[in-house]
């Protein structure tokens, strides 16, 4: 537990060295129960749910131990972490669903039918095929926390534990940001890719500077003047899956040479992300990547073919990949599965990661955006986008900023110094301290400064 709260926070060493924290979870099997309001998923000895409806039934924070030395736990707090952020609680919600839309014959007859679809037709489909998204009980809509709500929970705890009252760590983003922000735009077709240019200039008016997920075979021409244009107006190139077919993760075999492929492409392109089609993942798989990010995983996907969601609004390690998660809802699950042409999803979601200082990440598709009526709509997102990032001093900045702001942050360390704590490794001159602070039954943060600044109530 100490040293996933050290990881998440980038406590100083040792901080919590007088606890000794251990868990004994006896259940065989893992399942469903809830801590302290938050749904977790493993093995816990209080007991488990085979489904998230009856997790209320067990409690594991009634089953905690401390006596001022030891924090005893009846589950495996890293064991529940990765859980959630590798989506394995997924095994038990909708496996009938779920073998569905695995079902290599069924996404084969679809995908070679697609093309002779209308498109109203695939939308209609789709539409049925995700009805019941209202229905579903977790991850959380319209963004899942679970896994920074668990980390404050047990940061808490060890803070109680210990009579702390105040505990250093440092802070999530440079400079003191309170969020970061991100635009992506997947490029799913040849007139997604004509329309580049003119997407580039309608960011830039706004302030703004994306990246572009380019599909790399099949689908359409690549030139390598189009890589350039994209990053000669400051935007960030990337790959998009490997021909978009929805195949990517039907077979191991199939998968690794398909990530061979992958590979080259990140190569050729001198691309750093990455992001699969259909937002289809595997995480358990990602050891056979070799770029730096990926961006495939929701935070909570009710309006993804593939369910699930990593359930969390910060960046995370998956082996040496950093996953940045997509914390928004996607543009076209907007206009054409919700059929909504406001942005006032995206607020309420804006404002839910803002009070989490998370990532606020978007993607916007070019293709869908050459429709006037879309585009006036995205337009207004970007117009409150730039009112917000000058208003809170929001950190809008590329992917790959991030993934290199995320492993800095990975090797720096707080070691005390005269005036109370420094900051030492990459990056350090960018790092702010930060306090987590206990206020009643809640923490808060404060960024350390000449005017200390809360940054959460």
């Amino acid at each position: 537990m100490i040293r996933a709260l050290s990881d998440y926070y980038r406590l100083p060493a040792g901080l919590f060295s007088g606890i000794a924290s251990n868990s004994d979870s006896a259940s065989a099997e893992a399942g469903f129960f809830q801590f302290s309001g938050s749904v977790c998923y493993g093995r816990n000895r209080t007991g488990v749910s085979a489904n998230v409806a009856g997790s209320g039934q067990f409690d594991a924070a009634k089953d905690v131990r401390c006596n001022g030395q030891a924090i005893q736990l009846p589950f495996e707090f890293a064991e529940v972490i990765d859980n959630l952020r590798m989506e394995r609680y997924q095994r038990k919600m909708t496996p009938g669903r779920k073998s569905f839309a695995a079902s290599e014959p069924v996404r084969r007859v679809y995908y070679f039918l697609r093309e002779w679809l209308p498109v109203w037709v695939r939308r209609q489909l789709q539409q049925v095929y995700l009805r019941d998204w209202k229905e579903l009980p977790f991850p959380i809509w319209p963004v899942d926390f679970t896994v920074d709500a668990l980390h404050e929970k047990f940061l808490r705890l060890a803070m109680e534990t210990s009579g702390t009252k105040k505990v250093p760590f440092i802070w999530f983003w440079p400079e003191g940001a309170p969020n970061c922000l991100i635009m992506t735009h997947d490029v799913e077709t040849s007139a997604g890719r004509d329309f580049t240019p003119t997407l580039m200039q309608l960011d830039a008016r706004y302030g703004i500077k994306a990246s572009y997920q380019v599909v790399p075979e099949e689908r359409y021409l690549v030139p390598a003047e189009y890589a350039q244009q994209i990053r000669d107006g400051g935007c960030e190139f990337n790959v998009h899956d490997l021909s978009h077919d929805g195949r990517l993760y039907q077979a191991k075999k199939m998968f690794l040479q398909r990530a061979g492929k992958i590979n080259e492409h990140i190569k050729k392109f001198n691309a750093r992300g990455f992001r699969a089609g259909v937002m289809y993942r595997n995480l358990d798989w990602y050891g056979a990547y070799e770029f730096s990010y990926d961006m495939s995983v929701p935070s909570v996907a009710h309006l993804e073919p593939q369910r699930g969601g990593c359930c969390t609004v910060m960046p995370f390690f998956v082996g040496n990949v950093l996953e940045l998660p997509l914390t928004t809802t996607q543009d076209y699950s907007l206009f054409y599965i919700l059929n909504d042409r406001t942005i006032d999803l995206w607020k309420t979601q804006l404002e839910i990661i803002r009070q989490k200082n998370g990532l606020m990440s978007f993607i916007a598709h070019p293709d869908y955006l050459i429709n006037s009526r879309n585009r006036k709509v995205y337009e207004s997102l970007l117009a409150y986008l730039q009112q917000m990032v000058a208003r809170e001093k929001i950190w809008a900045t590329l992917p790959g900023d991030v993934d290199r702001w995320w492993r800095a942050r990975a090797q720096m360390q707080l070691v005390p110094c005269e005036s109370g704590w420094e900051i030492v490794g990459p990056e350090k001159e960018r790092a702010r301290l930060a306090y987590a602070v206990l206020d009643g039954d809640r923490v808060t943060y404060e960024i350390a400064g000449p005017a200390r600044e809360k940054v959460r109530g």
